[in-house]
């Protein structure tokens, strides 16, 4: 990257703007998003270790989609081998159905179908063999403590999976076809004897044309995990690389202190064969020590979260563009990668990350209301639906951290945040997945490098030409919902 401005100041993602070179690239579908930091990833995005935002349905649809998600420390070892383990017995192309039994109630179908994008609970028998579908539409206007058999659609549109053995993508475009011939947008997938083995929709059969799933050496989907740097680091890491993670997380808010160096180096003695992920810094120097003591990545940023509110308490931390833009500068000089973390809100910020060196972008508040996410679907006066969110360091995610200490300890460490204990993040009826803000997001990236000239993301780093503005140069690029 050049700037036709030199900076003289720090920035942050609204202070800098991209201007379009000469290009060969013709098509947003000509860029290759692969990130090159050893991930595997087919699309730069990372959805960071937050309790609220990253769980079982998160990471398998963002891996399916070729990201990776990051689980967060704060689970039990126990649940996180099982959620590690359910996320790679997921297939690549077909989601995990939502099911219930005809015996069931409608109530018990309304509980459920937030849980995914696309509404709809396929009816099995005790014997996993499909029996009907019920979409939200079905359960409007009925008693709620109704049996799903009452109310069921018997015969739905089914593929077989077996249609998609030899062919993925032509199979993808007919099932396409059939979805728009039957004029709706959801089917279970069956195998020989009627066992419902996944579901497909119609925006999926699209997707999964477009992205390539983020896979492992056998073929599943890969996951991320996030250990903290106090008590047997060691320990706690083996369990994780025993329970099969693609890539381990060492996490923690200040990445650059002795304990952290300490936790790599009990980590690098395992001798792992996955990449170790460390940080957080915002310096060439916390880049520099971290790996030194052994990641292969090193996450930057220090306060840009919607959910931190470091620096407002502290002071600490550094506007996030040039932080990333030093970062990865001395990261590449030590054959390493960084991870921009926090600090997005547009697919432009995205780009700028990208453009300023990083390998992939991890966002939290974002994805956090989505079905996919792990909180509970609320809805507010207004009957607008969102999901609650917490920062890490917030007292809330403190207490959940302790539970296993004393109350007295536990209270004295809950005096000392550092985030929001309690936001709402509203679900767009637009994009209300996780999968429709990857579509964006990406939709932005492709176009942001194909202005730039640029095929891949190592060519984007190269070409990219930044500019500064003020302030109401950010401001004219906004769009105008309304006449003025």
């Amino acid at each position: 990257m050049r700037f036709i401005n030199e900076p003289t100041t720090d920035l942050t993602y609204a202070d800098v703007f991209l201007i379009p070179s000469a290009s060969e690239v013709s098509s947003r579908f000509d860029v290759d998003l692969a990130s090159d930091d050893n991930t595997g990833t087919t699309i730069p995005l990372v959805v960071a270790n937050m309790t609220a935002v990253s769980g079982r349905r998160m990471a398998e649809t963002v891996a399916r989609r070729g990201g990776l998600s990051v689980l967060p420390q704060d689970l039990p070892g126990e649940v996180l081998a099982e959620v590690i383990s359910w996320v790679k017995n997921c297939d690549t192309v077909f989601e995990t159905p939502l099911h219930l039994t005809p015996s069931n109630t409608v109530i018990d179908a309304l509980h459920l179908m937030h849980k995914r994008s696309h509404g709809a609970i396929a009816i099995l028998d005790n014997q996993r063999r499909l029996q009907g579908v019920v979409r939200a539409s079905d359960c409007e206007g009925v008693d709620r403590f109704a049996s799903l058999e009452m109310v069921m659609r018997r015969n739905p549109l089914t593929f077989s999976s077996s249609e998609f053995a030899d062919s993925p993508v032509g199979a993808l475009r007919t099932a396409f076809d059939r979805f728009e011939a039957a004029g709706v947008s959801y089917a279970p997938v069956v195998d020989a004897d009627s066992t419902v083995v996944g579901a497909l929709t119609r925006k999926g059969t699209i997707r999964s044309t477009i992205y390539t799933p983020v896979t492992d050496a056998s073929g599943r989907l890969k996951v991320a995990a996030a250990v903290g740097i106090n008590g047997d680091v060691a320990a706690k890491a083996q369990n994780l690389l025993d329970a099969g993670v693609d890539v381990l997380v060492v996490d923690t808010a200040h990445g650059h202190q002795r304990k952290m160096l300490d936790a790599l180096a009990a980590v690098k003695a395992l001798d792992p064969s996955v990449p170790i992920v460390a940080g957080n810094v915002v310096s060439g120097d916390g880049v520099r020590d971290l790996v030194s003591a052994g990641a292969d990545i090193v996450k930057v940023g220090v306060g840009p979260g919607a959910m931190c509110t470091t620096r407002m308490m502290t002071a600490v931390g550094r506007p996030q563009f040039s932080a990333v833009y030093e970062c990865a500068q001395t990261a590449r000089e030590l054959g390493a990668s960084v991870w921009a973390d926090g600090g997005v809100r547009h697919p432009r910020d995205v780009a700028l990350a990208l453009a300023a060196g990083a390998s992939q972008v991890m966002i939290g508040s974002w994805f956090a209301g989505t079905h996919e996410s792990p909180g509970d679907m609320q809805v507010d006066s207004a009957g607008k639906q969102y999901k609650e969110s917490f920062g890490m360091a917030s007292s809330r995610a403190v207490q959940n951290r302790t539970q296993s200490e004393g109350a007295f300890d536990r209270a004295r460490k809950g005096l000392f945040e550092e985030g929001i204990s309690t936001s709402r993040m509203y679900l767009d009826p637009k994009q209300p997945g996780v999968e429709d803000l990857l579509d964006t997001i990406t939709a932005g990236v492709r176009s942001s490098m194909t202005y730039a000239g640029a095929a891949n993301l190592a060519e984007f780093r190269e070409r990219a030409v930044a500019g500064i503005q003020s302030a109401a140069g950010y401001e004219e690029g906004r769009p105008v919902p309304l006449s003025w």
